[in-house]
């Protein structure tokens, strides 16, 4: 099999590396399962103090893979778009898992870091993006929603009118703009990417570990993340199995743009 997603370990960093260069990094079914089994892995891993996610290549990733989007009939079988609910709540699982880790986690972004991938990044306790990374979440142009914990995680961290704004629209904006609306952590060069990560964890590990472990559980439990995972995977359920939707995917494949009919 491919190693689409690569793991190792540096002192007391467990990195998660996503790697399809080729293809910017874009989330098929296969990647996705590896990350989930890279989560996995960084969950039983002894002595750790933090998780670093990266991308190989020249962005951490453009998002999921639309023409994967037919794949999703191999596994859910022929009648998919009738077992969404259960779609959505097999993919929201691998990242809530990845936001309950006690552990410390880190997104380090550049290039493109859209949909599903900024669905990643919103799932980490921190991130770090290089100069001029773009940022996205563009479910609303193909007629879904951000399902994988996008819309609730956005609405947490930057409020209601902002996360509208960007999921409305489904524009992409600058690392200097998502750090200015509290998306983004630090916005750094390039080659200041990873030490500026290393840098962080340094001065986390002076705490003490169960004391951080803590805070992240006391600060996420402020939210209610469930209730609104629910609501996302219920709003999706509905939306693919409009004729908007598939006018927005087939748009999309053919890069045209779509003609939305309102049903």
């Amino acid at each position: 099999m491919t190693q689409l997603v690569l793991t190792q370990q540096r002192n007391h960093i467990f990195e998660i590396v996503l790697n399809r260069p080729d293809k910017r990094n874009a989330i098929n079914m296969d990647m996705f399962a590896q990350f989930d089994a890279a989560v996995t892995q960084a969950n039983r891993t002894p002595n750790l103090r933090a998780v670093v996610i990266r991308g190989e290549g020249k962005a951490f990733s453009a998002g999921i893979d639309v023409s994967n989007l037919l794949m999703l009939a191999e596994k859910y079988g022929l009648h998919w778009q009738q077992r969404m609910r259960r779609i959505t709540d097999d993919f929201q699982a691998v990242l809530t898992r990845l936001e309950r880790r006690e552990l410390p986690t880190i997104a380090l972004l550049h290039g493109f870091c859209l949909g599903m991938a900024m669905e990643i990044a919103l799932a980490c306790d921190v991130r770090i993006a290089v100069e001029g990374t773009k940022l996205g979440l563009p479910e609303s142009r193909l007629g879904m929603i951000p399902d994988v914990g996008g819309t609730t995680r956005l609405v947490r961290l930057v409020g209601p009118a902002r996360a509208k704004e960007l999921i409305f629209t489904g524009r992409q904006i600058s690392a200097a703009q998502a750090e200015a609306w509290g998306i983004v952590n630090y916005v750094v060069a390039e080659d200041e990417l990873r030490d500026k990560a290393d840098a962080l964890v340094a001065e986390i590990c002076q705490a003490a570990p169960l004391a951080v472990g803590m805070a992240k559980r006391v600060i996420d439990g402020l939210s209610d993340i469930d209730r609104g995972l629910q609501l996302e995977g219920w709003a999706q359920s509905q939306l693919f199995n409009t004729a908007d939707f598939m006018e927005g995917a087939q748009a999309f494949m053919m890069k045209r743009p779509p003609e939305w009919q309102g049903k």
